[in-house]
């Protein structure tokens, strides 16, 4: 397994922040590529320290790959969109981090639940029993369900698996193939489905046991929010109107985060200091936007933009290195503390693409007017401070020979949008 390729064709629209097919297809192509050499670590892992894991934890193992690997074989892509989840590359960076023992024993259960989802995608049959030593059971992408008996068994069904409590206090009948659990009839004993977003898509993911690091997002570790306290119907009003704002703004952003986002990751509202929502895009897990609850369609419009491309970046970086290592810290307009090369590059690379979707809604003559107004308004604040970043890039020595070329595409793209419009709107 080697790294995705990018053409410099593709690598050039990628620095302008504009979406183009071409370039979604080699990021999502760099994140699978990198997703399967973190589960060749994993194995090669499992493989050295074989002997000092217990049995009931290499068969349990053993008995999951080989599920996995029979539903990749019966439809590879069906199992590619699990593998490809967000919250399936966070277990796999949680699990490799993890010391040798009971965490990182408890961590390969999590495999079972993979595989029974990737199997039930692909249509194929599986029997046997899971080991759930932490009591929840998490299916990416569709639920989680509570095993407190620690074990869970598995069936086929009338062409479909059916996932029982060991003690039988909660079950669940699989979706068949691509077919995702709907909200309807969603919730039983001991199983809790998740919800789909208007339009797209996208998962309302509050469930899954991976979906938000230890201890949290950012300097105040904001945790993530659970079930009880996210309201499904705000969140999916907000989406709705953020997706409309973005279709009325520009197509391909629209196009580009449908094909980009898996999952919107509720935060606690702790934490909270301005009224601009907490947003975060972890590494590991690309496809997932963790965000505090917006406070309307706009803020959550733009949060989309500005986390996507933080993925685009984190998933090109993987393929393509644009920095390297060094230990000069810079200042940006938009922090308060002085950051490396690489973290001025996400960060003016999110904010060049803010700019691009701001210069199009304030022209956008079919946007609500008070979109167009705070797009001019905020185009104004952010561009020299964007400029300003790009200078410190453009003279910095820790950029790779395809990070010079990038920062030129993106400083040529920021010339290109112009002054702020004068013009009332």
């Amino acid at each position: 397994m080697s790294r995705a390729t990018v053409p410099p064709d593709v690598l050039t629209a990628l620095a302008r922040t504009r979406p183009t097919p071409a370039g979604t297809a080699a990021l999502r192509a760099a994140v699978h590529a990198r997703r399967m050499l973190l589960f060749k670590a994993l194995i090669v892992r499992v493989e050295r320290q074989h002997a000092h894991l217990p049995p009931s934890v290499r068969r349990g193992f053993e008995e999951a790959w080989a599920l996995l690997e029979r539903a990749e074989r019966a439809d590879a892509g069906a199992v590619r969109e699990v593998l490809d989840y967000p919250t399936t590359g966070a277990w796999i960076t949680e699990a490799l981090a993890a010391p040798t023992g009971p965490e990182f024993e408890s961590h390969l259960a999590h495999l079972a639940g993979v595989a029974v989802v990737a199997a039930s995608r692909a249509g194929c049959p599986a029997t046997g029993t899971l080991r759930v030593p932490s009591g929840i059971l998490g299916l990416p992408g569709l639920g989680v369900l509570r095993c407190p008996s620690g074990r869970a068994r598995v069936s086929a069904r009338d062409g479909r698996l059916r996932l029982v409590e060991d003690a039988g206090h909660g079950a669940v009948d699989l979706p068949r193939r691509r077919v995702r659990v709907r909200d309807e009839g969603a919730q039983a004993p001991g199983w809790s489905a998740l919800r789909a977003l208007p339009g797209g898509t996208a998962l309302l993911d509050d469930l899954d046991p991976y979906r938000v690091p230890l201890p949290g997002i950012g300097p105040t570790a904001v945790p993530a929010a659970d079930r009880a306290h996210t309201d499904h119907l705000s969140w999916a009003g907000r989406w709705r109107r953020a997706r409309a704002l973005l279709s009325a703004t520009d197509a391909g952003r629209i196009s580009e985060t449908d094909a980009l986002v898996h999952a919107l990751v509720p935060l606690a509202a702790a934490g909270r200091d301005s009224g601009m929502p907490t947003g975060a895009t972890v590494r590991a897990a690309p496809g997932a936007v963790l965000t505090q609850l917006p406070a309307g369609a706009a803020e959550l419009a733009e949060t989309l933009v500005h986390e996507t491309h933080h993925t685009k970046l984190a998933a090109l970086d993987d393929s393509v290195p644009l920095c390297r290592p060094g230990g000069i810290l810079h200042r940006v307009a938009w922090r308060p503390d002085p950051r490396p090369a690489s973290a001025v590059l996400q960060g003016t690379y999110a904010h060049l693409a803010l700019l691009d979707l701001w210069r199009r809604a304030e022209r956008a003559s079919g946007a609500p007017t008070a979109w167009r107004q705070r797009a001019a308004e905020r185009y104004g604040r952010y561009r020299e401070q964007v400029g300003q970043a790009l200078s410190v890039l453009r003279g910095s020595d820790e950029l790779t020979c395809t990070g010079r070329h990038f920062v030129h595409e993106m400083h040529r793209h920021h010339l290109s949008l112009g002054t702020a419009v004068r013009d009332s709107i």
